[in-house]
């Protein structure tokens, strides 16, 4: 069977999971046990160099490893270790399908605004996206699969779902989103100038 991916993707996968592995560990702890993360840009770029399935594999070990750090695996999360005690299902569903789709809708963005506008605009907008979707994705699987139970509520505290979200990730999402676009347009404008990324 022939591998739908070079060498020189291979070498860019692998690269990419050790990037993951790194800013895992360099998490901005914030309120209500959330944190500032990086972990969508090498998403972003995944989607950009690699495609759908590219985006798939690097989305998928973005989740692997955040479900991992809610047993202190490769760094350590407070909610995820309050939310593994409640459902250890639940939190590798909300934590690994969230990051998988993630990866997968970013890269079926870039390929839509690749129609519309050049290398380096597709670029900067998908590490937008990739930060919108994560953050996206991430609290509507918090909200759905744990928001009856006595840990979230007592973070809700009485206030509105979208209250409680606003609150909760309103400084992370801006700052993962301006971060995640200017740095996934720079890394990607470097790698189409090395050809890893077609025109």
């Amino acid at each position: 069977m022939k591998s739908p991916f070079k060498t020189r993707d291979f070498v860019l996968l692998a690269l990419l999971i050790a990037v993951l592995i790194v800013l895992g560990m360099v998490n901005i702890p914030q309120p209500a046990g959330l944190s500032i993360t990086f972990n969508m840009i090498p998403v972003a770029i995944a989607a950009i160099a690699l495609g759908v399935k590219g985006g798939a594999i690097i989305g998928g070990a973005f989740g692997l490893i955040s479900f991992l750090q809610c047993f202190g695996i490769l760094g350590y999360s407070g909610m995820g270790a309050a939310l593994v005690s409640v459902s250890p299902f639940f939190s590798f569903v909300q934590r690994f399908f969230s990051r998988l789709l993630v990866g997968v809708f970013t890269a079926l963005a870039y390929r839509l605004l690749r129609k519309k506008a050049n290398v380096h605009v597709s670029s900067v907008v998908t590490g937008f996206c990739a930060a919108f979707l994560n953050t996206l994705f991430f609290m509507s699987a918090l909200v759905l699969l744990f928001g009856n139970t006595e840990y979230l509520q007592g973070l809700i505290a009485g206030r509105s779902v979208l209250a409680f979200v606003i609150a909760s990730v309103g400084v992370n999402a801006v700052v993962e989103m301006i971060v995640a676009a200017v740095l996934t347009g720079a890394i990607s404008a470097a790698l189409h100038k090395a050809r890893l990324i077609g025109d």
